[in-house]
């Protein structure tokens, strides 16, 4: 990705943003403990990127502010490829993306951060991606990847086609037209989604490749509470989007083997928990290769892991403390419970978990 193209004017409009997201958690917050008074870092940080994983954002830089009053952590949802290209420009101190880092931004250089120092993907939150739907008389709903590529692609146009129909033998469908929305921005959960399209379906019928942008013309909506917003308030729709902001609409369940599976934090988990890591990186990147070919009914494979950005060393060592502290806290027990509890994710595994505070050991 060129993170030119994302020059200065939206720099500084992501910065204008961080401000109103900021005011947002610190009313959140609780008042601090005189323990928590005590905490002796101060400064402001900034962060930006997945919208996916705001709400569990929000939770952590309230809890994070209580425990140290002397900080400000500001985080604007502007979208997983928003948030890479402005932490390597040098607007923000950390990213949030769904999407690890490419190979071409790995080879760049990282405004934020030392000379001859780069950046990693930490995996912070686990969380599956709901396939949300609107369709008039259908309650629920029976999905597979090959389905789901070809009312993407807009090959199949009709909810009674009989590839749904087949699925879905005892729902009464409508011969309306599919509303297929997509994420209009630089979007992780595009790629995750896209991703798991071009893993899981036959060859042939999803042939592009896994992007932060969406490949097909079609209805876009921008972030995650666009998809929601456009799915919610329209007929006959079906979007994708990060389960923790789905609400009250309907999700379909996914073919996994011989069976439909209906998304749960503890099924994206399992997913995680049987990935490797993305071969020929660092060895303090974490980046994970998700296996979205499972068969394995006890795991959904339509999942996303969002990822902390940061340097190995700051130029700025008092910001690479922050930075480091800050990302501790979501990363640990305490504020995986914390995401879990206002977002409803998966939290992080025993060995993810350590493997995090491995890395971060490392970081000034």
């Amino acid at each position: 990705m060129n993170f030119k193209r994302f020059g200065r004017p939206a720099v500084i409009a992501i910065a204008a943003g961080l401000a109103l997201s900021s005011c947002a958690a610190n009313e959140g917050a609780t008042p601090a403990s005189d323990e928590a008074s005590a905490s002796t870092l101060t400064g402001t940080l900034n962060g930006a990127g997945a919208s996916s994983m705001d709400a569990a954002q929000q939770a952590w830089i309230a809890g994070f502010q209580t425990a140290n009053t002397g900080v400000t952590i500001n985080y604007e949802p502007s979208g997983s490829g928003g948030g890479r290209e402005a932490f390597i420009a040098g607007g923000t101190d950390f990213a949030g993306s769904d999407s690890y880092m490419s190979t071409d931004e790995l080879a760049g250089a990282f405004a934020s951060c030392a000379p001859d120092s780069k950046a990693v993907d930490l995996p912070v939150y686990i969380s599956p991606i709901a396939v949300i739907f609107n369709v008039d008389g259908v309650d629920e709903l029976n999905m597979d990847a090959d389905t789901l590529a070809k009312i993407f692609s807009g090959a199949i146009t009709t909810w009674d086609d009989a590839a749904i129909v087949a699925l879905n033998p005892d729902a009464t469908l409508p011969s309306d037209i599919i509303h297929a929305v997509h994420r209009s921005d630089d979007s992780g959960t595009t790629k995750n989604f896209t991703d798991y399209l071009g893993q899981a379906a036959s060859s042939g019928l999803w042939a592009e490749k896994a992007s932060d942008t969406f490949p097909f013309p079609g209805e876009g909506a921008k972030g995650t509470s666009g998809v929601v917003d456009a799915v919610t308030n329209g007929t006959n729709m079906i979007g994708y989007a990060d389960a923790s902001q789905a609400g009250t609409l309907s999700t379909a369940k996914l073919k996994v083997g011989s069976e439909f599976v209906a998304y749960t934090p503890e099924a994206a988990a399992e997913v995680v928990a049987g990935s490797p890591l993305v071969a020929d990186r660092a060895a303090d990147d974490l980046a994970l290769d998700l296996n979205r070919k499972t068969t394995n009914p006890a795991e959904y494979p339509l999942v996303l892991v969002s990822y902390a950005i940061v340097c190995n060393e700051y130029a700025d060592a008092a910001q690479g403390e922050l930075v480091k502290a800050y990302i501790e806290y979501i990363a640990s027990a305490a504020g995986q419970a914390v995401a879990e509890e206002s977002a409803g994710v998966a939290p992080l595994t025993d060995k993810l978990e350590a493997d995090v505070a491995a890395v971060l050991a490392t970081v000034k």
